[in-house]
């Protein structure tokens, strides 16, 4: 059926709402801003986001679409699960019926989707009101006696092997269909555990041969759900023509200029092939909502919008200068100044499912003390100006798996971390049970022990480092740079393939002062990783050379790093840095 009316041109008016990389953040996350104020620096503690103060806006936006005539959608772009103590309680039971209230007209699957295999991704499609889209996710070799099969789900809409193109959700935009096609990584197998008879297509094949149909067929207003991550996004827009708008995750990529804030500023919106990209950060912290005007061609000749955080009404204010009541008032005029800023606003209903059903559950763990943390510590994956050696919490995280594995296996040499094994930044005070298990280290993967050669060493970080940058390589995303404790190297990515990896040095146990030794490519060393790490995921398939593999059943990785807090009681050390990091973008001096 062909749908194209080109009787007389017309523009179409659509109102959007996009979420994405929520990870069962269900309750408002804590935030710091750096403001400036009258040549003061000030920092600002509040909280921002969460199902609640989300529905709350969801519902005013859809009433402001009716007021404007405009047609109004919501979308997720993929990346619901893990993430916080709900998720490892209720596993995706809890995801479905908190975004079962939130009503997207459609989400895409994300990697942390499929972390288990596909029967958790079966259970939720069983459970959600909404369709889940996987345009190049391909079931037609599914073994049909498993346990878990997922072909043919009324609420999947997944890879047509038969046309080489995704199945499409079409909705309406006044008189025209608008099209959503899911796209996700095509990458699957290395950055997730997809079930063996579950493939991943190429996502910028499938979405050109969807498009083009698409557009042959009459369908013009075109949107692509997309979970790639900004980069990948800019390559499918730069690649495929004829794509109205992608509303994208995976990166957590902040859009909207937040500078004033100490946060990022880019570009929300931003073109590439007159395609418009659209990224709402993480963690349910923000929403995107933004007014489009397309034309009858599907182009975007008008799009207005911002990323949003929703703020508590109250808010703590710091300064090493001291805080006045004068400051405060001032403060709070550039926070409600700024364009991308709700206050708290909930819905009731969420607030009691929340309260009632989830919560109760998860309590005790908030009231587990585990030690102190004296000042903020950011987690980056990777290295920048402001944080040349990259992030903070990281290397605390690896120095845990070091020592906690050290007191078990004293011949253990290292620790090897990947960096989106670290899901966030860690405020200063008290540290709870619930912090580490539920935000900091939510996946709980066992230790695996291993014995490898030290030249397997300089190609694993090599490999890893280029997969997070996509330095002569597709990467899966900047979670695979890697951390360590007990190895200290530098990395050039300006020198050609396989030369990267300038000095690699192992530290001397046992030494009254730190003391570094060239790593000798002809000799064995021990390290300890995560099983995900140690498995090859991510670039790291180097460690599959390793003489042997051996897991660690007295230790996890959130394990590891309780114990090594009930132990230390604070980080009030300053670790000495593991990374020397140049970009493959600096300029040769």
């Amino acid at each position: 059926m062909k749908y194209r009316n080109d009787a007389m041109p017309q523009t179409y008016t659509l109102k959007l709402a996009h979420i994405n990389d929520t990870h069962s953040h269900f309750d408002p996350s804590r935030v710091k801003f750096s403001l400036t104020n009258a040549g003061k620096k000030f920092d600002v503690y509040s909280h921002t986001g969460g199902y609640a103060r989300i529905q709350h806006q969801l519902n005013q936006a859809k009433i402001q679409a009716q007021q404007a005539n405009q047609d109004y959608i919501f979308l997720h772009g993929g990346d619901s699960f893990q993430g916080t103590l709900y998720f490892r309680q209720f596993k995706g039971v809890a995801n479905a019926h908190l975004l079962n209230q939130l009503r997207p007209d459609a989400m895409v699957l994300g990697n942390h989707e499929i972390d288990a295999g596909n029967a958790p991704v079966l259970a939720f499609l069983n459970n959600i009101n909404f369709p889940l889209l996987a345009g190049n996710m391909d079931l037609s070799r599914e073994d049909a006696a498993k346990e878990s099969p997922m072909s043919g789900h009324p609420r999947l809409l997944d890879y047509d092997s038969q046309t080489g193109r995704a199945k499409v959700l079409i909705k309406q935009l006044s008189d025209k269909p608008l099209a959503i096609v899911g796209i996700t990584l095509d990458q699957m197998a290395d950055i997730a555990r997809p079930d063996p008879d579950t493939y991943f297509v190429n996502a910028i094949e499938t979405t050109k041969k969807t498009v083009e149909h698409l557009k042959a067929q009459g369908v013009d207003h075109i949107i692509v759900l997309s979970h790639l991550g900004l980069d990948q996004d800019r390559l499918l827009a730069d690649a495929v023509d004829g794509i109205s708008l992608i509303v994208g995750g995976h990166s957590h990529t902040l859009q909207g200029d937040f500078k004033p804030f100490g946060l990022s500023a880019i570009s929300y919106g931003e073109r590439v092939n007159n395609t418009p990209i659209l990224h709402a950060g993480k963690h349910a912290e923000t929403l995107g909502l933004a007014d489009i005007e397309f034309n009858s061609t599907g182009q975007v000749t008008r799009l207005e919008g911002h990323n949003y955080f929703m703020l508590d009404e109250q808010f703590i204010l710091e300064s090493a200068q001291g805080v006045t009541a004068e400051d405060f008032i001032a403060i709070r005029a550039q926070l409600e100044q700024h364009p991308g800023i709700l206050w708290h606003q909930q819905d009731p209903q969420i607030v009691q499912i929340i309260a009632s059903e989830y919560r109760p559950a998860i309590a005790a763990m908030d009231k587990q003390v585990l030690g102190f943390i004296p000042r903020d510590l950011v987690h980056t994956r990777l290295p920048s100006k402001a944080l040349p050696h990259g992030s903070e919490i990281a290397p605390w995280v690896s120095k845990s798996i070091y020592h906690e594995t050290k007191r078990i296996h004293p011949d253990v040499d290292f620790a090897l971390h990947n960096a989106g094994g670290v899901r966030q930044s860690l405020s200063k005070g008290e540290l709870t049970l619930a912090d580490v298990v539920g935000r900091l280290l939510p996946f709980d993967l066992p230790l695996v022990k291993y014995r490898i050669l030290g030249l397997y060493l300089f190609e694993t970080l090599e490999s890893a480092i280029n997969s997070a940058t996509n330095n002569s390589v597709t990467g899966t995303g900047a979670g695979s740079f890697p951390y360590t404790y007990g190895l200290k190297y530098c990395y050039d990515g300006r020198k050609p393939q396989g030369k990267r990896i300038l000095t690699l040095e192992i530290m001397c146990p046992n030494s009254p002062q730190e003391k570094w030794l060239v790593i000798d490519k002809e000799q064995h060393y021990v390290g300890v990783s995560s099983a995900y790490t140690a498995s090859g995921k991510e670039g790291y398939h180097p460690l599959l050379k390793a003489q042997w593999q051996r897991p660690l059943e007295e230790l996890t990785l959130p394990n590891a790093f309780i114990r090594f807090m009930k132990r230390e009681r604070s980080l009030e050390q300053t670790l000495s840095p593991h990374v020397s990091y140049t970009s493959h973008r600096e300029a040769k001096k």
